[in-house]
């Protein structure tokens, strides 16, 4: 298999096909994550039996956690290949580690079966999997940065987070569908595991779509102004230390949304079916918004759009989980996730095109990868764990929105400090006061 051809696509160019491609190790991840909450309490059950529900829980969302440990070491190693090498052969070697580690995870007898082997067997696919998502964003951001239009490189790259909700969707139908039609004990015993391996039959078809991908590696770009002046990292150490501010914010206003199954569930004792939809509907607009957000982010600026939807976020966070555990019903669940998934996705393709339009390309893969990956292994890892900690020990359930703000806020901060690199002048003029 060739993983560094060095054609180069004509400027311009990218097909839906190849976007589809390019994000598809993205959605995987987060199929991934989302039926691994779905189904946290089945993988405690089958992997780490303990004496108290909480103690299982704990562990499992630990050891979903112990899989971003190896996310910056993936980023510069994939992200290096990536920079010298291509984008192609990165992204299909980051999405082969990526299918693999979670079709082992399925295949993973129970501790029943095997014994304290089968923990370790889970931490080993959850530290692969992490080693090969480390080079996933850096990559396929770059490909679609650099592919994409150079006026429509917010829409292109909003697909990125796009699908990320379409993963979330169909993870939460694949979820609610196991739960209505199966029992408990077939969903401890094979329903979980059906879950995963219909997310791995997405490897052989990404791997066909991704190998057909142009190289952009080799395309010229000239340096834009607020690029550094020097290709390496030092150079632009300013805007990786803003972007890892950002990053860690909406990292964790993720990993909410991704706990809110197991939250409503386990915290506010809501059905199933309730919690499941809350999923969906978190994915379903997070996914118009993201898509709003990245067309807006070609039309009035990337800086912009990093922080009026934060703001927003940021004053409704408290007031909706407020109402969530005041009122404790499906509706004000699914309405209250409607307005924070929307509001925080509109934000998600700005962060990423500002930060790869700040990096020059001999060094955007492995400087996005890296804090992308260092964002997510500190944050995205101890979200659920924290979260779940927070509410047990405070015994309030509004501490998972405090949490929430306070990280939200610091995004905000580092928002205002980011410079615009839209390259033409914004459509809408003094959209945002100067700091």
């Amino acid at each position: 298999m060739n993983l560094t051809a060095t054609h180069a696509p004509p400027a311009g160019r990218i097909t839906p096909r190849q976007v589809a491609a390019a994000v598809a190790g993205n959605a995987l991840e987060f199929y991934d994550f989302t039926v691994y909450a779905t189904f946290a309490s089945q993988i405690g059950a089958a992997f780490f039996p303990a004496k108290t529900a909480f103690v299982s829980l704990i562990l499992t969302l630990a050891t979903f956690g112990v899989g971003f440990l190896l996310r910056p070491l993936g980023a510069v190693v994939i992200g290096r290949f990536a920079d010298r090498r291509g984008r192609r052969g990165a992204m299909l070697l980051s999405f082969t580690i990526m299918g693999l580690s979670i079709l082992g995870l399925a295949l993973t007898p129970s501790y029943a079966q095997i014994g304290p082997a089968a923990p370790v067997l889970v931490l080993i696919w959850r530290l692969g999997q992490g080693f090969g998502l480390g080079g996933e964003v850096g990559s396929t951001t770059a490909f679609l940065v650099e592919a994409a239009p150079v006026e429509a490189r917010g829409l292109y790259a909003a697909w990125q987070g796009g699908s990320q909700n379409i993963a979330n969707l169909v993870g939460a139908g694949v979820g609610l569908a196991f739960t209505s039609f199966a029992g408990a004990a077939a969903l401890e015993s094979w329903g979980w595991r059906t879950a995963f391996l219909l997310g791995a039959l997405a490897l052989p078809f990404g791997l066909i779509l991704r190998r057909a991908l142009p190289e952009t590696l080799h395309r010229k770009e000239e340096p834009s102004p607020h690029q550094a002046r020097s290709a390496t990292l030092a150079a632009g150490a300013p805007v990786l230390f803003k972007g890892l501010a950002l990053i860690a914010s909406s990292t964790i206003s993720t990993y909410v949304f991704a706990y809110l199954t197991t939250y409503a569930i386990k915290t506010l004792h809501m059905p199933t079916g309730a919690a499941l939809g809350a999923t969906a509907v978190s994915g379903a607009c997070g996914l118009a918004g993201g898509l709003i957000g990245g067309v807006l982010a070609d039309r009035i600026g990337r800086r912009a759009l990093m922080i009026w939807p934060r703001l927003v976020f940021l004053l409704a966070t408290w007031p909706v989980f407020w109402l969530i555990v005041a009122r404790h019903d499906a509706v004000s669940l699914l309405i209250g996730t409607a307005i924070l998934t929307f509001s925080s996705a509109l934000s998600t393709s700005a962060v990423f095109v500002g930060l790869a339009e700040s990096l020059r390309k001999e060094v955007r893969v492995v400087g996005m990868g890296a804090v992308y990956a260092l964002a997510v292994a500190i944050f995205g890892g101890t979200t659920q764990p924290i979260l779940a900690a927070l509410v047990h020990f405070t015994g309030d359930p509004l501490s998972v929105a405090w949490y929430t703000m306070a990280a939200t806020f610091v995004g905000l901060i580092a928002s205002f400090a980011m410079s615009e690199t839209l390259p033409r002048p914004p459509t809408v003029e003094a959209v945002i006061p100067s700091v």
